[in-house]
């Protein structure tokens, strides 16, 4: 289906220039399956396996990883070296044996995976092998699917076909793509697939409808998708996919015989699916639903408290944001303001859990209310992607740049993401996850930053020293997860900015200008300085400028040995940040 073609906002203008890649462009040649399942394996060995056991090393323009309790020495050519050892792979990966080198396919890598993390942790994980094969086989549906790149035509389109240009995935996830079921069943939901569909709509008598709401007129987004409903029903819109799934429920199947709740079937305006799959955007408001299938780590279900919780939090945040807002003022934080959901009784009288959490619906601000006038918004995550699959990447924005461009291009952007998220923990006790997935980079008509907006309540934290008030004010099993003690957050914080979204992007740039990691790194120290000069230099970054290790999440380890993501540990890497590291050329040992 085409892609919605809404008024992004009041002043919607021409759209930035979205050009085919010209002379500063990575080779638009896409991987094969295969490759992108091997080399993300790889990639997770090196940062959380062989790295931090020395049992890898850059040689000949090869990267050497062994694998030490399965002993396999396994081989792959680089296209680019990192300082951060985030190296870029190309072609197959090889195995020494008899004394040559024998290419190894994805499932026999896999394989090699699993078995070594069984003989490191004694865990057994039976699930893991199935998850990579559906990892690559959601790869090879996005791929096979040939979806046709064109112009985007205004600024909606620009933004949504970056949210929808993911094909691959997080490259440090061992099973990025993995998701419930054959990709026939939910292709018809998929970003890659260009998804775009109406919702399903829910007629519920008043009493049953559980919601809460930040603010006054938060739940007319929902209310507005289908305003004539007989009289003492409420609106609950539903994801098809998830109405698919629970519509079996016997308590549903009750309520739908008795009329207390009527089903109106599909309608409304439609909706596209966003690079998290479960949360849809229409144009003006983004609706986060929850979906009874698991997607990469997680079943994708918004939990109560988790529902109570991004209201509680759009209350407690109102006035931090409202500082940063003011002192940051290139940057915004999208909130989530209200939540509905279906409260059928169950045998014990209070509501069944089941369809209370498979229903429930978050309403996020869309990108009108926040939105700079005249930028074009697009996913951090599809501009930093490895390959350019999409109108987003930075090989269009930079098209016919030089490097001092770049680099200006460079220094722009961080002066808008950095400050914000480092005044946000020191000064408020507050833990943004500024990962990829979850920044929108917006961008003028020229391809600059001018604005970084950040979503998804569901990774902001508080700390409780700062909070200490409005966390006993609320419910223990609403405030509990809506924290991390002072040196969690920290990681998180570094984690998700340093590590996953600054250190991506500038390997993005680092591909298009080689040679240039250094001083793009440099420019990273430079706006941490900057920052230390205006606000104070705590000791956590004053430790980060003298080049500490930086904390990166062990997707890998944390997936094998099936934890929660907020449980999920971390691996130490080797920071680019000190000045000597700057000076010192790249590759090398790991």
């Amino acid at each position: 289906m085409p892609l919605l073609t809404l008024p992004l906002t009041s002043s919607e203008g021409t759209p930035i220039s979205l050009r085919p890649p010209g002379s500063t462009t990575a080779s638009a040649d896409l991987p094969t399956p295969d490759e992108v399942v091997a080399h993300t394996l790889l990639n997770c060995l090196l940062r959380e396996v062989s790295g931090p056991e020395h049992q890898s090393v850059v040689s000949d323009g090869r990267l050497l990883l062994r694998l030490p309790r399965r002993g396999v020495l396994l081989r792959v050519a680089l296209r680019r070296t990192s300082l951060l050892g985030a190296h870029r792979f190309t072609g197959p990966v090889s195995e020494q044996c008899d004394g040559g080198w024998a290419e190894v396919d994805w499932r026999r890598l896999a394989e090699y995976t699993h078995d070594e993390l069984r003989l490191r942790t004694g865990v057994r994980n039976e699930e893991f092998l199935e998850q990579i094969a559906s990892s690559h086989e959601a790869i090879a549906t996005a791929l096979s699917a040939g979806r046709a790149e064109r112009a985007p035509d205004d600024r909606l389109s620009a933004y949504l076909a970056s949210e929808q240009s993911l094909l691959f995935g997080h490259r440090f996830h061992p099973t990025p793509k993995a998701r419930t079921g054959a990709p026939r069943a939910w292709s018809a939901y998929a970003p890659e697939a260009g998804a775009v569909f109406p919702l399903r709509h829910l007629a519920v008598r008043a009493p049953l409808i559980a919601e809460e709401s930040a603010e006054a007129f938060a739940t007319a987004a929902l209310d507005r998708q289908r305003p004539d409903l007989p009289d003492g029903y409420r609106l609950l819109p539903a994801h098809p996919w998830q109405y698919e799934t629970l519509r079996a429920h016997p308590a549903l199947r009750a309520a739908l015989a008795s009329g207390d709740v009527l089903d109106l079937g599909p309608g409304g305006r439609p909706f596209a699916a966003t690079a998290s799959v479960r949360t849809l955007y229409d144009g003006e408001t983004f609706l986060k639903f929850s979906l009874n299938v698991r997607i990469t780590n997680c079943m994708r279900k918004n939990s109560s408290y988790e529902l109570s919780g991004a209201v509680a939090l759009t209350r407690v945040l109102a006035p931090a944001l409202a500082d940063l807002a003011e002192r940051f003022p290139g940057s915004a934080v999208l909130r989530e303001p209200a939540y509905r959901t279906l409260a059928l009784p169950g045998p014990d009288g209070a509501p069944d859990r089941a369809l209370f959490e498979g229903f429930g619906v978050i309403v996020r601000e869309g990108l009108p209310r926040r939105l700079a006038p005249g930028t074009t918004p697009l996913l951090a995550a599809a501009v930093a992607d490895e390959y350019p699959n999409g109108p987003a990447h930075l090989s269009r924005l930079l098209d016919g740049a030089d490097e001092r461009e770049a680099l200006d291009w460079w220094s722009a952007y961080l002066d808008l993401l950095v400050p914000p998220v480092l005044a946000a923990y020191f000064d408020h006790g507050l833990v943004l996850e500024p990962h990829l997935q979850n920044v929108l980079i917006c961008v003028d008509g020229e391809g600059r930053p001018a604005q970084v907006l950040f979503r998804d309540l569901e990774g902001t934290k508080l700390l409780p020293e700062h909070h200490a008030e409005n966390l006993a004010a609320l419910p223990p099993e609403v405030a509990g997860p809506l924290t991390y003690d002072a040196q969690r957050g920290w990681d998180r914080v570094v984690y998700c900015l340093l590590v996953n979204h600054v250190a991506e992007l500038l390997a993005g740039l680092a591909d298009l200008y080689p040679g240039a990691e250094a001083a793009l790194w440099a420019r990273v120290r430079t706006t941490l300085r900057a920052y230390t000069g205006r606000c104070g230099c705590p000791p956590r970054l004053a430790a980060l400028l003298a080049g500490v290790p930086l904390p990166a999440k062990a997707n890998l380890l944390t997936r094998w040995e099936r934890k929660a993501d907020r449980e999920a540990g971390y691996v130490q890497l080797p920071s680019p940040l000190a000045e000597d590291i700057l000076r010192a050329p790249a590759g090398g040992a790991r």
